[in-house]
């Protein structure tokens, strides 16, 4: 039983350790920090906290901001329009080009 419990204690450190560094979002024109694309509330730099700068929907650099350039429904920057031309890219933490952010909700 101590070596099963242990292993399984083994393998939850191993995966945190393996799921450390998040997906992080960029403004593609400017090169601009959006912030950590998970969903920990607790991430400081996560946009999914609901008080941190990139996941606030008061903060202007926030993709949860319906009037911000980057969350509302209809700007060209907007992770939220379906149809943005200019909408933040998912970066890897090692620069690797992960994709466009178009969020449409439905």
């Amino acid at each position: 039983m101590r070596t099963i419990t242990s292993l399984f204690i083994l393998t939850m450190i191993s995966s945190t350790a393996v799921h450390a560094q998040s997906l992080i979002l960029v403004d593609p024109q400017t090169g601009k920090y959006l912030g950590n694309l998970n969903s920990n509330p607790y991430d400081p730099n996560s946009v999914a906290n609901p008080y941190g700068q990139y996941g606030s929907p008061y903060s202007s650099d926030s993709i949860n901001n319906p009037y911000g350039q980057y969350g509302s429904p209809y700007g060209s920057q907007s992770a939220r329009n379906p149809y943005a031309t200019q909408a933040p890219i998912i970066v890897s933490p090692s620069n690797n080009y992960g994709g466009f952010s178009n969020y449409s909700g439905y």
